[in-house]
């Protein structure tokens, strides 16, 4: 993309285990963007760097950029730690022309659309339930109960996903170098 057009935010989410990290990874190395690095407040662990893994901060200055309105969606995850997208940091990198990729769940989608409704969204789907499924136990990470909870979850985010409006394509990963070819192709038709 060139420094003086304006970025493109795409914003990519899909249930666990349907590979759309893979994707994301592949499309940004290809087409030369950048993942939005998020606020959190968890602990930092000795391997992260702050300002690139995350931007670390204490939950009273989270809640503080809550109500300042610095962020374009903003969760907490387990009842813990909360994560946000900094709204400066995508509007810094579009002014600089630049495609600016966040991984996000289909809420954090949703808000983001309501706050930047020229975001591009793609939701990866997998080929069938029963692949994604296969695809989650063959992960190897969870106990039965972790998978079938994330199982059921991933049928609400993509009952979701197809109902809400929020997303402007939808890929179905079923050939890893298919789906990143036509994410990649989308986004080039968008800039």
């Amino acid at each position: 993309m060139s420094d003086t057009a304006r970025g493109l935010l795409l914003v990519v989410s899909g249930p666990s285990g349907v590979g759309k990290t893979t994707i994301v990874h592949e499309v940004i190395r290809r087409l030369g963007g950048e993942f939005s690095v998020s606020a959190t407040t968890r602990a930092r662990t000795e391997r992260e760097r702050d300002g690139v893994d995350y931007h670390f901060v204490d939950e009273p200055t989270f809640q503080r950029w809550i109500d300042e309105g610095r962020f374009l969606e903003y969760a907490q995850v387990f009842g813990r730690s909360w994560y946000g997208t900094l709204r400066s940091q995508v509007e810094h990198a579009l002014s600089l022309g630049k495609l600016i990729v966040l991984d996000i769940d289909v809420q954090g989608a949703r808000d983001v659309k309501e706050r930047m409704p020229e975001a591009f969204s793609v939701f990866v789907l997998p080929p069938s339930e029963e692949v994604l499924l296969k695809r989650l136990r063959g992960r190897g990470r969870e106990d039965d109960d972790a998978i079938a909870r994330r199982f059921a979850e991933a049928k609400t985010e993509i009952d979701f996903a197809r109902r809400s409006g929020v997303y402007d394509a939808f890929i179905v990963n079923d050939d890893l170098e298919i789906a990143i070819d036509e994410l990649c192709d989308l986004v080039r038709a968008r800039v």
